[in-house]
């Protein structure tokens, strides 16, 4: 059985377009006409990777994603308006991990659940653990702590901060941690992402009282220090 898919929509022809490219790719879908239906279901059987489209009937797509984030860390892509450029920030701070704007290509909106899910398997399978500062990082056992505390990272929170743990101390630039992370290639509108992630990921550090801050290189990138290493 593939990997499960929920997509929820209130355009019926949407729908459809979504569970026909993504049953032709392999995945489980089950498609439903709201958001809260969508979140019921979750609740009962989680799945793989939600899409949500922001506009919807009952609570708004927007927050489902927040009500899903309280209670998984599973991908979230989240569908919006082209006028509608503000719910691409809110979708991202809410804990989304991606977005696509209507209207979309449905092949690449495949691309960009392959790219998703692909991530996940990855942490299954990746190196020991790493330790910078007061973070110990294992990708094999999908968790980071703090000393002794979760972060409780997203799955993308969690990729980016495995690429920046890979490197500790080293700028890495947007492009690579859009490839790596991501899976696309740079563009204007996507560099938003990775600048929210990074910025969700520095509050979580931040609340914890790290002492490992995410820099920004300007015009490059990002990258790992430790304050105390300083001092």
């Amino acid at each position: 059985m593939g990997q499960r898919i929920y997509a929820a929509d209130d355009e019926q022809d949407i729908l459809d377009v979504l569970e026909g490219f993504l049953t032709n790719a392999g995945y489980e879908v089950s498609t439903f006409p709201n958001g809260d239906l969508l979140y019921e279901a979750f609740r009962k059987s989680p799945a793989d990777l939600v899409i949500l489209d922001v506009m919807m009937p009952g609570h708004d797509g927007l927050t489902i994603c927040r009500m899903l984030r309280e209670i998984s860390d599973v991908p979230i892509i989240i569908l919006t308006a082209r006028e509608s450029e503000s719910d691409h920030m809110r979708g991202l701070i809410l804990g989304g991990d991606d977005y696509l704007i209507k209207p979309f290509s449905p092949s690449l909106l495949v691309v960009r659940v392959n790219a998703l899910l692909r991530r996940v398997q990855m942490s299954s399978t990746a190196k020991a653990n790493q330790t910078y500062g007061d973070i110990t990082f294992s990708a094999t056992l999908h968790t980071a702590y703090c000393r002794s505390e979760s972060l409780d990272l997203s799955v993308t929170e969690f990729s980016l901060l495995g690429c920046l743990m890979e490197h500790p101390g080293v700028a890495v630039s947007r492009d690579e941690l859009l490839s790596s992370v991501w899976g696309i290639d740079t563009d204007d509108i996507e560099t938003r992402v990775t600048d929210e992630t990074v910025r969700r990921i520095r509050q979580k550090l931040k609340k914890l009282n790290s002492s490992v801050q995410i820099s920004a290189v300007w015009g490059y990138g990002y990258k790992l220090e430790d304050k105390n290493e300083a001092q």
